[in-house]
């Protein structure tokens, strides 16, 4: 098959033109060809390794786990290990996240259910906010 453009590697891996050319600058994808106006030329394996970005971004990876998990994505030879290290240390920074936020939303509905919500200007919620 033959390169193709921007838009149909952003169309057919589901990231946006923008973010393909963000991950280009970042360097989790290879420098693609050019055209002689200077246009990228996208491949098949070009569109695969935007999909794998694609998914790990949806599952929450940073871009620096994104970078490693690609590398070891290329190396053949790597230790399954490895990878599951940085999944499972993903997975806990993704508890601790949600029990942030947990206690984050007990917190604004104990404060709203404080609140009458009426036409009087005290308020708790900005009360707890101001302290």
């Amino acid at each position: 098959m033959e390169p193709f453009n921007i838009g149909t590697a952003a169309a057919r891996s589901g990231v946006s033109a923008k973010m393909v050319r963000h991950y280009e600058s970042l360097g989790l994808l290879p420098e693609v060809a050019r055209t002689d106006a200077g246009y990228r030329q996208y491949t098949d394996s070009n569109v695969h390794t935007l999909r794998f970005i694609r998914r790990a971004r949806d599952l929450g990876f940073s871009m620096a786990e994104i970078a490693e998990l690609l590398k070891l994505w290329q190396n053949k030879e790597r230790a399954s290990a490895d990878v599951k290290r940085i999944a499972l240390a993903h997975a806990q920074d993704l508890h601790h996240r949600i029990e942030q936020m947990s206690a984050m939303k007990r917190t604004l509905e104990r404060l709203a259910d404080c609140c009458h919500g009426d036409h009087r200007p005290d308020c708790p919620i900005l009360d707890e906010l101001g302290s």
